[in-house]
């Protein structure tokens, strides 16, 4: 396969994103200091830790020779979307394996339609085959069914070794600018890395957007397949999903509204909001000290 042209341009090293001090009467009052890592201006089409992760896989891949993508997300995943962008600006090939075949028949929602616009072809796999996608016999029909042997596999969310080393880079640019870095989870990736770039002394603050519990060992289980081991201080706060992936009740909504008309942001509702709503219970709650710097990183928008 022949180099994209654009590839060095999409996927060159880019300066750190801005962070941003915010003053707000929720955390002001405990003497907690307030930063948005505003990841979510790193690139125009994948912000934050899509472009993060996505990016040493893309050049992987293109490195390697594969002329397709492969990827999985359920029906209103921001990595499909991502990665069908990102197919899209270096004339990649780009297909999605979405959670649930019953979807097979109906009209595609914002997101998935978003996906096909980019070029990405779907495949609606069933939900039992989804949840053993990482059992190899499952994995390879699931790439005949959708048409993809041979392609690069991405998998769910971005998340792998190479991902890993990417959002590293993340913790990099916050070493000594926070005494905590809080950023909302689905996979565990981006948490994963981000510890592992921290200093010593800093700690990151995961917060999961699906309800399971599941993310504990999943997370150890990345960082020992892109580290050999253990890295970095990190934690979960669990008990913040507002009742699943993708659901936003009208309390969260009407949180992440309060907080755009305070600060004049777009806040992102799916991982955004959760985080934000997070941050501002824990620091309602004395979780952290009077003179703590607490960044939360910003990882797309609305």
């Amino acid at each position: 396969m022949n180099r994209p042209a654009n590839l060095d341009v999409l996927l060159q090293p880019r300066p750190p994103s801005p962070l941003q001090e915010i003053l707000d009467d929720r955390f002001d009052r405990h003497g907690v200091r307030l930063l948005l890592k505003r990841d979510d201006l790193v690139h125009p089409e994948l912000p934050g830790n899509k472009w993060r992760k996505l990016a040493p896989n893309l050049r992987a891949a293109v490195a390697a020779g594969h002329d397709t993508l492969v990827t999985f997300g359920g029906a209103y995943s921001n990595h499909l979307r991502a990665t069908a962008a990102a197919g899209r600006l270096l004339g990649l090939r780009t297909v999605g394996v979405v959670r649930g075949d019953e979807l097979a028949g109906r009209p595609l929602n914002d997101s998935l339609a978003r996906c096909v616009a980019d070029g990405m072809r779907l495949h609606f796999a069933s939900r039992a085959d989804y949840r053993r996608k990482a059992e190899p016999r499952t994995l390879a029909r699931l790439l005949d069914g959708a048409g993809a042997r041979g392609a690069y596999i991405v998998p769910e969310g971005g998340s792998n070794a190479l991902a890993l080393a990417g959002c590293a880079e993340l913790g990099r640019e916050l070493r000594g600018r926070a005494d905590a870095v809080a950023v909302a989870c689905g996979t565990g990736g981006t948490l994963a890395g981000l510890a592992a770039g921290l200093d010593p002394g800093q700690r990151a603050l995961g917060v999961p957007v699906l309800a399971g519990g599941f993310l504990d060992a999943e997370i150890r289980s990345l960082q020992h397949r892109a580290f050999g081991g253990p890295a970095g201080d990190w934690t979960l706060a669990e008990g913040f999903h507002h009742g699943g992936y993708a659901r936003v009740p009208a309390a969260l909504d009407d949180f992440a509204a309060d907080f755009e008309s305070r600060h004049g942001l777009p806040v992102e509702r799916i991982y955004v909001a959760k985080l934000l709503w997070a941050l501002a219970d824990l620091t309602a709650s004395g979780a952290f000290p009077p003179g703590t710097t607490l960044a939360a990183v910003v990882t797309g928008r609305p």
